[in-house]
């Protein structure tokens, strides 16, 4: 794998009412498995699905369900970003987040994207 390739950047905007939560994250615990580094970019609802306890209300079978998807994530190296606006369009704060989920900007993800990263949307 070179430079131009090893990183993908996935930007979410559905959350946990959506199927398309448990894929993104299905992909991109693939894509860690193939070798690649992996952003998630959480944006509008898909901020939900890194709140305390937001993601326990979705599995879509037969899938793993997307607390158990998540945690394979982060425990694998997968950066999750979250929203600032979303955030706090929410009322959220960094404390209604799991652990590890980080509050940063589209700048940090368009830093990625012109360092080569490939990028998904869901």
């Amino acid at each position: 794998m070179n430079a131009d390739n090893e990183k993908l950047v996935i930007v979410m905007t559905r959350g946990i009412d959506s199927e398309l939560s448990s894929v993104a994250f299905t992909l991109a615990n693939g894509a860690i498995t193939a070798g690649m580094r992996v952003f998630i970019f959480l944006t509008s609802a898909a901020v939900d699905v890194v709140r305390r306890r937001g993601h326990d209300l979705t599995n879509v079978p037969p899938l793993d369900p997307l607390a158990r998807l998540i945690a394979d994530f982060q425990a694998r190296g997968g950066a999750i970003w979250a929203c600032p606006p979303c955030v706090s369009a929410r009322g959220y704060e960094a404390d209604d987040l799991l652990d590890g989920v980080k509050i940063k900007g589209a700048s940090a993800m368009f830093e990625q994207v012109r360092a080569g990263a490939a990028t998904l949307s869901f």
